[in-house]
């Protein structure tokens, strides 16, 4: 009975991982050819081949990216440019804390897994049941869009000669299109689709007014102010309750006064 038990435990255990791993995939093979975009913007942009191959093995992080190029091809200032990257870049270092806890990797790996600490990874490893399943869908997203992101980009630089006018192709939409399309189906409940929504105005609304990276920054904001709001609906909601429990409380007693 026990080894049939533990027969059925590592089936199911090699279930999860093939899961974990094909979801993985998905995310990083999706994402990961959206890296020809980026290509294709940042040599529009005016960056040379090695700058643009440079800056997708280096910095890694699509927003920053093509906020950076975005910035550089409408003729900013390169400091102003690189700041409104960097500061849309600390995100990851948000994810990074949640991420070091549920991982628990060993010291010595840590400096290399914080490279691949982006959206993408904390999105297929924060729902893991499990700490091996959680290392898996890490390892297999980031090794995957990895690799895949720094050979579109280079395919993406190499062919946008053959593009022509890249603006006229919208290809500096299509990696926040794609996360967006994977993001979408985890909002389930009210709650997470209100603090999207918020976030989304909240982004939209600054864009015009702060350099860019602050409004996605700034949107963030809209988690809290979503978290102290429902506090105080279900603040008010028990002391709601409490005060019927009171009053029939009091009911009660006053109808054991009367039948004394």
């Amino acid at each position: 009975m026990s080894e049939a038990a533990g027969a059925t435990s590592d089936e199911a255990a090699a279930k999860s991982d093939t899961a974990v791993v094909r979801d993985a995939l998905g995310v990083g093979i999706a994402v990961g050819l959206s890296g020809f975009a980026f290509g294709v913007t940042s040599a529009g942009s005016g960056l040379s081949l090695l700058q643009t191959c440079v800056l997708s093995l280096a910095v890694f992080t699509g927003a920053s990216q093509f906020a950076l190029v975005g910035a550089l091809a409408a003729g900013g200032n390169p400091y102003t440019a690189a700041a409104g990257a960097f500061f849309l870049g600390v995100r990851n270092s948000f994810y990074g804390l949640r991420l070091s806890q549920l991982l628990a990797l060993p010291r010595a790996l840590r400096p290399f897994a914080a490279q691949w600490v982006i959206d993408e990874t904390t999105a297929v490893t924060l729902p893991q049941p499990t700490r091996r399943a959680a290392r898996i869908g890490f390892a297999v997203t980031g090794l995957t869009l990895y690799v895949l992101w720094n050979l579109t980009t280079l395919v993406g630089a190499l062919g946008a000669k053959a593009l022509g006018d890249t603006d006229a192709w919208g290809l500096d939409a299509a990696s926040p299109a794609v996360f967006l399309a994977l993001l979408a189906p985890m909002l389930k409940s009210t709650t997470e689709r209100i603090t999207a929504g918020i976030a989304v105005l909240l982004a939209l609304g600054l864009l015009p007014v702060l350099p860019a990276g602050v409004p996605v920054l700034l949107s963030a904001l809209a988690a809290p102010a979503v978290l102290f709001l429902s506090g105080r609906r279900k603040g008010t909601h028990r002391d709601a309750e409490t005060s019927r429990c009171d009053a029939a409380t009091d009911r009660c007693d006053a109808a054991t006064e009367e039948s004394r």
